[in-house]
């Protein structure tokens, strides 16, 4: 059933491509922010033919679904659907596989309409696709880590935005299937980014903060004072995608310099 664009769709059911688009929402916004009065969910609407609230409640359906809102007794809406599961399942294990459908029927559906593209589908070589795919992952990737954490450093609490970094556990360029699983990020301000990257911070499979021996038995003042106090203290728990611990383990056991 192909999309008709700028048809109220009211009351109509959903089809498989409406629901990618919101399935993709749903991971790049909080929880608490899939209401009709978000800016994001009301351009979706706009893009469907449906209304904000139609929307919302789509969102809502893929948080019945999701382990780390249940975890903490946070459910979604409960009149999901068929199709819903159906795209939760699909996805949820395939998220490059999820983030570049998402584009492509965004591009579809804003070509019929004349609206202007964020990513625009490339017409040149193999290159220029490569590097559109890219930034289209990264885009999708830092935008799930950084609501999963509240805009906030999973060590710090930092909330200033420009300077915090949806790193990779995974880096992947080691396994490219990993470089838009949210599962595979962490929330960090750029200076831990770079212990992280470096080997010379870990965060353990109980979400426990370690630092290399070369910090912990550093004489500098300002080693213990910025980063030493962290040594030993859990991280703070994202409201979803709780990181892996087969990705955390990957970490320790390849990167960490003990």
């Amino acid at each position: 059933m192909a999309h008709e664009p700028n048809r109220l769709t009211y009351g109509a059911p959903w089809i498989r491509e409406e629901s990618i688009l919101a399935f993709e929402l749903y991971c790049r916004i909080p929880f608490q922010r899939t209401k009709a009065n978000n800016p994001a969910v009301q351009e979706l609407a706009r893009l469907l033919g449906r209304t904000p609230a139609s929307v919302a409640r789509k969102l809502g359906n893929f948080g019945a679904f999701d382990p780390e809102l249940c975890r903490k007794e946070i459910s979604g809406l409960t009149h999901t659907s068929k199709l819903d599961r159906q795209v939760w399942d699909e996805f949820h294990a395939d998220w490059n596989g999820l983030v570049w459908a998402a584009n492509e029927i965004r591009m579809k559906m804003r070509n019929a309409v004349g609206t202007p593209l964020l990513f625009r589908q490339p017409s040149g070589p193999s290159e220029t696709i490569r590097l559109t795919k890219q930034r289209v992952h990264q885009s999708f990737f830092r935008e799930a880590i950084l609501s999963s954490y509240a805009a906030k450093c999973c060590i710090t609490g930092l909330a200033i935005p420009e300077c915090l970094i949806a790193s990779h556990i995974i880096p992947w360029s080691e396994d490219e299937r990993f470089r838009t699983d949210p599962t595979n990020g962490l929330c960090f301000s750029a200076t831990f980014d770079r212990l992280f990257e470096a080997g010379l911070m870990t965060v353990t499979t109980e979400l426990i903060i370690r630092f290399s021996s070369r910090i912990t038995e550093s004489k500098s003042r300002v080693d213990e004072e910025l980063l030493c106090r962290y040594h030993n203290q859990p991280i703070r728990r994202p409201h979803r995608f709780l990181p892996a611990g087969e990705y955390l383990h990957w970490h320790h056991t390849n990167r960490f310099q003990q």
